[in-house]
């Protein structure tokens, strides 16, 4: 026996009928965008000392990606301008983003907010987040009267 996550539309998407069509926007499985935003894909690993965040942005500037951490919440969000060709101008295929972009994190509390830092390089924003150390427990001794 498999193990699936429960999708209440995944009967839906099985439609190729444009009746099945209209389901595709609903869901857990439907693309978000507002406007011209769009959300920035990440990779986040961890060893015993820190949390390494990574965002591939080719072709941006280091001074248009805004960096925060504030209540345990890592925001990486910044802007980049649209293109001024037209649509008509020849294009058979359109993938690259432009527009704002936001991201936001919820930080473990192990991580040590004061003391993180970022670096762009390649086309790729890494942010070190250093995990705080673990208070050990205290051992009591236990008198006799």
């Amino acid at each position: 026996m498999t193990l699936q996550r429960f999708d209440p539309f995944r009967d839906f998407w099985r439609f190729e009928a444009p009746a099945g069509m209209r389901w595709r926007n609903f869901g857990p499985r439907a693309r978000v965008e507002h406007g011209d935003s769009w959300s920035l894909p990440v990779d986040v690993t961890q060893d015993d000392d820190t949390v390494i965040v990574r965002a591939s942005l080719p072709g941006f500037k280091a001074e248009d990606i805004n960096v925060s951490v504030d209540d345990g919440v890592l925001l990486i969000s910044g802007e980049t301008e649209a293109s001024s060709e037209q649509d008509s101008d020849g294009y058979l295929l359109r993938e690259r983003r432009s527009g704002k972009f936001r991201r936001a994190l919820k930080l473990p509390e192990t991580v040590d907010a004061d003391k993180a830092e970022s670096t762009y390089a390649d086309g790729v924003i890494t942010i070190t987040l250093p995990k705080t150390e673990v208070r050990k427990a205290r051992r009591l001794t236990v008198k006799t009267d």
